[in-house]
């Protein structure tokens, strides 16, 4: 039945606006990426859209989106670097807060639980990669699963055949974890030497193995980005989130909320600073990797190695997000003499550390790593404390990157393309 003329204009305008919609999503995962995810420039859809154009009017909000700096304001915040950095931390004090790390973080989740930062609500306006497509992506997804069972098949010899030669075996059960993870699933039963011998192997499953669409967060803390996730993702049973962070305390509030279902997420231990710890789950089958605020607590001399060993994760195609403190950040700013490790890298009064990024350091850190860059910008912001009456610059270096979805199986002489460019 046709609708009535008066409907049909605004049918036609929901029609097309729906297309616009589906063929944006789609392009982030075919390779064509919209302009909000191009590098160096402002998304369509602006980081904020609170714009302060009558400086008398700075008090009224609490913070102003697009802040361009002034000379001025750019020198005086490069003085005051210079000035709390003169002074630099005793090498043997550097050593311990490097092999301390997780002690302090473990500390400061059992002081401040899971109350001291803000769930992050905006992560899907800025992260919509998060989400997966539905029935547009359905078939092509369905290409990757060789590449994926293939990625499995190696992991189950790796756990469970020991005789498969093992160059450096990721996937040694790490003995005496302390995780939980058995409340995942995610515990693997092994198998006598003659049920190797004298039947076909049987793939064990691993966390998330029936999924379709996987997304892993880096230094999870106490879960303020994992359960807006896992709302989102509530009413996708296909989607599985893991999320890891080397603070076990961090680990047991998420598994102590009461959002946390194990069907859906599974919570785990993890050094990511440690290429030879193992991943409950196999290499190349990840669709997002999410780095917030996570990769500046990390020496710079190791940040690299990070993420490297992060990008064997993803799948053909899958995206990193990234999102983390940029230089001159207001953080930066304040730090006293004597708390400098490094350049722009600092160690706060609870033992924690953070750096502070510029776009082109990241750039050139995950471009190195064999990732596209899809996007790389720097968010400023002026935020406003109104009682006090003060100003404060916030900058921050938000990025998406890909890894190709062309990918060369030496192995088998072959290129693997699931996508196609037409």
């Amino acid at each position: 039945m046709r609708p009535p003329p008066k409907h049909r204009p605004v049918l036609k305008v929901l029609i097309r606006m729906n297309g616009i919609w589906r063929n944006s999503f789609s392009c982030l995962r075919i390779g064509k990426v919209p302009q909000r995810c191009q590098s160096g420039c402002h998304p369509v859809a602006p980081l904020g859209s609170r714009i302060l154009t009558d400086p008398a009017k700075v008090f009224e909000h609490n913070m102003w989106d697009h802040m361009q700096w002034s000379e001025e304001e750019e020198a005086a915040a490069r003085k005051k670097v210079e000035e709390n950095s003169a002074v630099r931390v005793l090498l043997e004090e550097q050593v311990k807060y490097e092999s301390e790390a997780s002690k302090y973080w473990d500390t400061f989740y059992k002081i401040h639980k899971n109350k001291f930062f803000k769930d992050r609500n905006w992560l899907l306006r800025e992260f919509p990669e998060i989400l997966p497509l539905h029935q547009k992506t359905k078939e092509k997804a369905k290409e990757l699963q060789d590449h994926e069972k293939s990625n499995a098949s190696n992991y189950f010899l790796r756990m469970h055949c020991p005789t498969v030669p093992e160059e450096k075996n990721h996937y040694k059960k790490r003995s005496g974890s302390s995780d939980g993870q058995n409340k995942t699933g995610s515990n693997f039963s092994s198998l006598d030497g003659e049920e190797h011998r004298e039947g076909p192997l049987k793939m064990e499953p691993f966390p998330g193995s029936k999924a379709t669409f996987r997304i892993l967060e880096v230094g999870c803390g106490a879960g303020n980005s994992v359960f807006p996730i896992l709302d989102s993702l509530q009413n996708v049973p296909e989607s599985f989130l893991y999320c890891c962070d080397f603070a076990s305390g961090a680990v047991e509030l998420v598994k102590s909320h009461s959002s946390y279902r194990v069907a859906q997420c599974c919570a785990f231990v993890h050094d990511v600073c440690d290429d030879g710890l193992p991943y409950p789950f196999p290499d190349g089958i990840l669709d997002v990797i999410l780095l917030i605020f996570v990769l500046s607590s990390i020496h710079p001399d190791r940040m690299q190695g990070v993420v490297n060993r992060l990008c064997k994760l993803l799948k053909p195609g899958g995206m990193l997000l990234f999102r983390d403190y940029g230089r001159y950040d207001k953080t930066q700013l304040r730090f006293k003499s004597g708390h400098c490790l490094s350049e722009n890298f600092y160690v706060r009064g609870d033992g924690t550390r953070a750096y502070f990024f510029t776009k082109g350091e990241v750039h050139t850190m995950f471009c190195k790593a064999g990732l596209d860059e899809k996007q790389n910008l720097v968010d400023r912001r002026l935020q406003v404390n109104r009682k006090k009456q003060v100003k404060m610059h916030r900058v921050w270096v938000q990025g998406k990157f890909q890894k190709p979805l062309h990918l060369t199986q030496k192995s088998s002489e072959l290129v693997f393309s699931p996508f196609s460019h037409s």
